[in-house]
């Protein structure tokens, strides 16, 4: 290893929506950036995800004719996040995210935004919250584009059957199969995508696939260079304690790259190391998390190591799912939305508004766990009606049709009885015996949620008062997120607690620099995203509150490395082509 094997202006370690957002940003201001991936693969956990972001007051909104009061959605921020966040970053993130948004949208025609209203805010009812919801997507594209970029794309965790996917809106109609004809159109669009993908050799893709290939495609245009299989090992200081570059590891040798005027870490949470994990999080059994594979916290231990201060590492963006036998995840969230269901903890009680934001949610199993009464796992009760009726666990309620890509027909799969992760019986307290709580307890509470729903309100949990809840409920009922258990059989499906990734990390300030424990800055040093503590705090604003702000602050940190550059010197930087190596 060379005293300086590259010298560059910018480097950004990671290759999400965070970083190459910052990657941009920093180019557009006259910088030579360089953007360095630990995996094969650039995305990160952007590529794996729904692809929304939160942005309020977004040019997409605009165009629409609406425009949320950038000191309402302060105010509902601050609400949420209890004062764990300074005020300064909420400002930062509100006054700055249509901004970022404005950036893309005007330095490349691949970077195109859509509003779809409707998809509320997680808390529509708070001050500043809006039912219309703020979460911007990317229209689908065909990943073709990519030419031979298309290959290190990193995949979904779970392929769709070729040619499936979903707009921003498609996926709730899909969940409406059986209540209306635009649920069964949108099966018929299924239908006919995975046709031409067949007759026709289409390469859709929507949602985090889209939002990653059309910034890649941005930097592409720029002739920007992205370097794959390249894990950064260390920061580099000098001897005032600034950051002035790293080491990465790359064609199986270390080299030193000099960054002028700053680092941006963009590399992700330390979703995959349980070791860390279970030191901050206990009541984790096992590696439950939906994040990039590849995200073990370098970034935040390179920055511990410079002296940085970490915040909320005991956090995660928890997500309810299903962990089938052979390790695959499966989200539950529409399925708490629906009518006819309620979910139990090992006392066999009831002990959350089931349809509540996921992180709210995932927070009441860790503190009912906590108190000694098992809630890791839960259990998701339901009857045969609903299962005939709603989409459960990927399971679509129509006829039987061989050869279908998911679960069709009117029985349970055996596989999944076998499994021991779904129970069937004829009774609640058969059921209660198949899971492992008092059936006396079951039985009691399933006849109090049967009287709730029969009086159209739940008295005990509200469930069904909120914009939100509604979102995937059934919109034929008076009130879409309750309707009485009918007749049996009944079934029980174990949900455990799963995450899309960590949200503790480095300790940063509205420009996104990296703080030490007494809140002076490490010089040189940013941090953004699953890398950073959160700006939400231990909550979430809306669809789109992790991508929302791992953009918005790649681009301020890029915007403050601008405008605070340091002098030159006599280095020069080093001619790099674009693309992967």
């Amino acid at each position: 290893m060379t005293e300086n094997d590259h010298i560059v202006d910018v480097l950004v370690i990671g290759s999400g929506g965070g970083g190459m957002t910052a990657a941009l940003a920093a180019d557009a201001c006259g910088l030579q950036t360089l953007v360095v991936e630990k995996s094969p693969y650039f995305g990160g956990s952007t590529a794996l995800s729904g692809g929304g972001i939160w942005v309020p007051g977004a040019p997409a909104q605009r165009r629409e004719g609406y425009v949320p009061d950038p000191d309402g959605v302060v105010a509902y921020l601050r609400a949420i996040t209890g004062g764990l966040v300074t005020e300064a970053r909420l400002r930062q993130y509100v006054d700055t995210a249509p901004k970022m948004m404005a950036f893309l949208e005007q330095a490349s025609g691949w970077l195109e935004f859509v509003w779809k209203p409707g998809y509320a805010d997680y808390y529509p009812e708070l001050p500043g919250g809006s039912a219309l919801g703020s979460t911007i997507n990317v229209p689908e594209i065909d990943l073709r584009k990519l030419g031979d970029q298309e290959q290190h794309l990193l995949a979904p965790l779970a392929l769709a059957p070729k040619g499936i996917w979903f707009g921003p809106k498609d996926l709730r109609l899909f969940y409406q199969v059986r209540q209306s004809w635009r649920g069964k159109a949108v099966l018929l669009k299924l239908a006919w995508r995975m046709f031409r993908a067949r007759v026709f050799g289409d390469r859709m893709a929507a949602i985090g696939q889209s939002l990653a290939a059309r910034l890649r495609l941005a930097m592409l245009e720029r002739d920007m260079p992205l370097w794959l299989d390249t894990p950064m090992t260390e920061l580099i200081t000098d001897a005032s304690g600034a950051v002035t570059g790293a080491v990465v590891q790359r064609d199986g040798r270390p080299q030193r790259i000099t960054a002028r005027h700053g680092v941006i870490l963009a590399s992700g949470g330390f979703d995959h190391d349980m070791a860390w994990r279970k030191e901050h999080q206990p009541v984790l059994e096992q590696d439950w998390s939906f994040g990039n594979p590849v995200a073990t916290g370098d970034g935040i231990r390179a920055g511990e190591r410079v002296g940085a201060a970490t915040e909320l590492l005991d956090e995660a963006w928890w997500f309810p799912a299903i962990c089938w036998p052979d390790g695959r995840l499966q989200f539950m969230l529409n399925e708490r939305m629906m009518p006819s269901q309620f979910i139990v903890n090992g006392d066999g009680e009831r002990f959350i508004n089931e349809a509540a934001p996921y992180m709210d949610f995932a927070h009441a199993m860790i503190a009912g766990q906590q108190t000694g009464v098992t809630h890791i796992p839960c259990w998701l009760i339901t009857d045969q009606r609903s299962f005939h009726r709603y989409v459960v666990a990927g399971h679509l309620p129509i006829p039987k049709v061989p050869g279908a890509p998911v679960p069709t027909g009117r029985k349970i799969p055996q596989a999944w009885l076998d499994s021991g992760v779904v129970k069937a019986a004829k009774s609640f307290a058969e059921l209660a015996t198949a899971i492992g709580v008092p059936p006396d307890r079951l039985e009691r509470t399933a006849q109090r949620f049967n009287e709730l729903a029969r009086s159209g309100h739940d008295d005990d949990f509200n469930r069904g008062d909120s914009a939100y809840d509604n979102y995937y409920g059934d919109p034929t009922l008076p009130n879409p997120n309750l309707y009485p258990l009918g007749k049996p059989s009944y079934y029980a499906f174990q949900i455990i607690l799963g995450d899309l990734g960590t949200s503790g990390g480095l300790r940063t300030d509205e420009h996104a620099r990296v703080l030490r424990a007494d809140d002076s800055v490490i010089d040189g040093l940013y941090a953004v995203g699953n890398t950073s503590a959160p700006v939400m705090g231990r909550s979430y604003a809306g669809a789109g509150a992790t991508i929302g702000p791992a953009m918005t602050f790649g681009y301020v940190a890029a915007r403050h490395i601008h405008a605070t550059r340091r002098p030159l010197g006599t280095q020069t930087a080093t001619k790099l082509q674009g693309g992967n190596p």
